[in-house]
């Protein structure tokens, strides 16, 4: 799937046709962020639900990353081949399925529950940027992205501090998921008859029918900056996806003492930084020419609002520290510009594949080893307060690694880059 195509000037009938489609995309988007969120606030909830203790529940819940991470590699392939029409349709579907099997109360169907959502999501976001490219000019196409993104986050902001007092006050865990999985379903038939039927007889077509249909990811596995990009974006990921989705109220509430309501709102106000961040990291990058510096700063602004949230909380509320955190996460989305500017341009869409693929491999690896380490122990410690410690420097380290590997990345920026 390549990301710089730009609309198609024999078919301006349809451009307006594409902008709504990439309009209810964007409620996929936003959907798909709030389903990957809402169960850290309903931890109790489905550990009652699903007969099993939070560990358990976190296992479920982090599921969802290892079909994400995989189907990611599909998702750019599928809209290459089939079009938005049916790629996303099936991705919404997928997703709308798999919330409504999360309605039922069985540890089986939980997990395959949670593997369907994850993959069906996985069509999400290059499926809004496919449509985008297809509805929009050059000349606007980037804010389009930059919008994309920011909805998303939103919806990871609403999983958590829209659903919190839905749940809190009393609206039931199969309930709640049946909703989303109705939600998805309307999506689903929204925007199959919006989307135009695509004639892929194209260029693309003549190069899969030359050559492996897999031969673009042989291109992009094969550059080892491909690995570097996955990396730092996996491990700049995972206090968001790894802590904060997942596990980040319950600690607030256990370790720190706060009330639910304020583990909510300490939790949410990470994603609401992102809506600020990625925009803000891009456009500092772009406005500097090099990508290097901006994520080496971000990197920096991430392990000193972790550290001033773990050793010094008394200096800033924590809901102002974890936005500052979220800010900073945002330049998480750098290396997808560089993965793309360090490979060539006939696989700039595998290459969003690619770091995908990587990024939230490198999730699906730290989400169990997290919750092993201290999620087991949440609660069961006396010193509760190291036990916040300790959970956060492994965070810490994460950042800390993203850093150092940022180092041996190529600087790609139009002032930076190697002649």
């Amino acid at each position: 799937m390549d990301l710089n195509i730009t609309p198609d000037p024999t078919q301006k009938s349809w451009i307006n046709v594409y902008v709504i489609a990439w309009f209810i995309g964007l409620l996929f988007y936003f959907l798909e962020y709030a389903v990957r969120s809402s169960p850290s606030v309903m931890i109790p909830e489905l550990s009652a639900h699903f007969g099993v203790n939070a560990v358990s529940v976190g296992a479920i819940v982090g599921t969802y990353y290892y079909t994400y991470s995989i189907t990611s590699l599909i998702a750019g392939i599928a809209l290459d081949r089939a079009g938005a029409k049916y790629a996303v349709s099936i991705g919404i579907a997928i997703l709308g399925l798999g919330c409504m099997l999360f309605a039922l109360s069985n540890f089986y169907t939980g997990n395959i529950a949670r593997l369907l959502q994850g993959a069906g999501s996985a069509f999400a976001f290059p499926g809004c940027v496919y449509l985008a490219a297809k509805g929009f000019s050059a000349r606007s196409l980037a804010t389009a992205i930059g919008f994309t993104q920011c909805l998303g986050m939103l919806g990871g902001t609403a999983g958590q501090f829209v659903v919190a007092p839905m749940i809190h006050n009393g609206v039931s865990v199969a309930a709640f998921w049946i909703g989303l999985g109705i939600i998805g379903l309307l999506l689903c038939i929204a925007i199959f008859f919006v989307t135009p039927l695509e004639n892929h007889t194209t260029e693309s077509d003549a190069t899969v029918q030359k050559g492996h249909w897999l031969a673009p990811y042989k291109i992009v596995f094969g550059n080892v900056q491909s690995y570097l990009c996955g990396l730092v974006s996996g491990l700049l990921f995972a206090p968001t996806t790894v802590f904060i989705m997942i596990w980040g109220i319950v600690f607030f509430q256990q370790d720190r003492q706060f009330s639910y309501s304020q583990a909510t709102l300490i939790s949410a106000m990470v994603p609401l930084g992102w809506v600020l961040g990625c925009p803000l990291m891009g456009w500092m990058a772009d406005v500097m020419g090099k990508r290097k510096p901006i994520l080496i700063i971000g990197c920096i602004i991430m392990m000193v609002s972790l550290l001033q949230l773990l050793y010094i909380p008394a200096m800033l509320p924590a809901y102002v520290s974890t936005f500052i955190m979220g800010v900073g996460s945002g330049v998480a989305m750098i290396p997808y510009s560089i993965i793309k500017e360090v490979n060539p341009d006939k696989v700039k869409g595998s290459a969003t594949g690619a770091i995908n693929f990587i990024t939230f491999g490198v999730t699906s690896l730290l989400g169990p080893l997290f919750g092993k380490f201290y999620g087991k122990t949440l609660g069961t410690t006396s010193n509760h307060e190291m036990h916040f410690q300790s959970a956060g420097l492994f965070l810490v380290a994460g950042i800390a690694v993203a850093l150092i590997i940022s180092f041996f990345l190529k600087e790609t920026g139009h002032k930076g880059a190697s002649k």
